[in-house]
């Protein structure tokens, strides 16, 4: 029998909200080897607040009573130094939720303080290659203010979580057209994580068809686009909470082609990332753009055609994250 190959020291990995929903899915598939591989450990650093610490210290048993071959080590702290030092990864996932009669625009302010404070933290003592990604919403709001306060971080490193709204677009073809969801490519979703985003399957194919040419352009604009936009939503109507599940896989497949990138270079990705002025949108905002995974890095793809309906959708979504760009001004360094 061959000898098993010798493991790699371990990457160390910081999650924060390590003690809410969504981190309860995301550590487990963390630990299994999901993002980085099954040679490769990695060491969880938890951070969570100090109301939540004895909550963060039971999912710290349960991982250890887990017995994972590559979780070689857990720190639980509610200093975001302690958590963010050395790490090459770090998923920005505690945020304060959105209740019940609360406007986006109280959830940003309420958020502020925590991501300029952890941005400001991560600039001190990740690593120069870390890659971010803010899971808490608003997102694409959330990231601009952690990077802001960030200044000697590239700005490339931070990005905001909208694989899930790519998954979501996904599925919801799959079950239209009863094909797997791995028949699907070039698909993009545009904008902010909110309901004014764009789901775009303008280039979409499935095998080797036109995703335009085997579905109803009235159900794209009537069903597709609306159902993607509010699934969140729906979710919460439905199951009596969020789609913590759900965004946890999300944010493991974001990272996972973040670190190692995606062969065919037809299956596009969407993440928010710093706007380079592509397509005409702002730059330095962070957008939902249709992207590719290479080479360790996001890249946005480039040279699509854009019809003027596509541009308005996609203005639309860009205007939302200028009004909140605004709102959290005195927060951007």
């Amino acid at each position: 029998m061959p000898k098993p190959e010798k493991l790699l020291d371990p990457v160390k990995v910081a999650v924060t909200g390590a003690a809410g929903n969504i981190a309860y899915s995301l550590l487990w598939r963390l630990a299994a080897g999901e993002v980085y591989g099954p040679q490769q450990p990695i060491s969880l650093h938890l951070l969570e607040i100090e109301a939540a610490q004895q909550a963060a210290r039971g999912v710290e048993m349960e991982l250890l009573d887990s017995a994972f071959p590559l979780l070689a080590d857990i720190k639980v702290t509610t200093d975001p130094r302690e958590a963010f030092e050395d790490v090459s990864a770090a998923f920005l996932v505690g945020a304060q939720p959105r209740s019940k009669g609360m406007e986006r625009s109280d959830l940003l302010m309420a958020n502020a303080a925590i991501f300029s404070e952890q941005g400001a933290a991560l600039n001190e003592v990740a690593r120069r290659d870390v890659r971010v990604v803010v899971v808490g919403n608003p997102a694409n709001t959330n990231v601009l203010i952690a990077s802001s306060n960030a200044p000697d971080l590239d700005p490339q490193r931070f990005t905001a979580l909208m694989r899930l709204d790519h998954n979501r677009t996904v599925s919801q073809l799959s079950s239209k057209l009863h094909l797997p969801v791995a028949d699907f490519a070039r698909i993009a979703v545009w904008g902010n994580h909110s309901a004014s985003q764009f789901p775009d399957i303008s280039y979409a194919t499935a095998g080797d068809k036109k995703v335009t040419e085997l579905v109803d352009t009235q159900w794209v604009e009537d069903y597709l686009i609306p159902t993607v936009a509010r699934r969140g939503a729906e979710i919460i109507e439905v199951r009596g909470s969020s789609s913590a599940a759900s965004a946890a896989a999300a944010a493991i497949d974001h990272m996972r082609d973040w670190v190692h990138g995606v062969e065919d270079p037809a299956h596009w990705r969407t993440a928010g990332v710093y706007s380079d002025g592509s397509y005409g949108i702002a730059e330095g905002l962070f957008v939902g753009f249709p992207t590719r995974a290479v080479a360790g890095d996001w890249e946005i793809v480039a040279d699509l055609e854009v019809t003027d309906a596509q541009q308005a959708r996609i203005q639309a979504s860009v205007e939302e994250l200028k009004a909140e760009r605004d709102m959290v001004a005195d927060l951007l360094k």
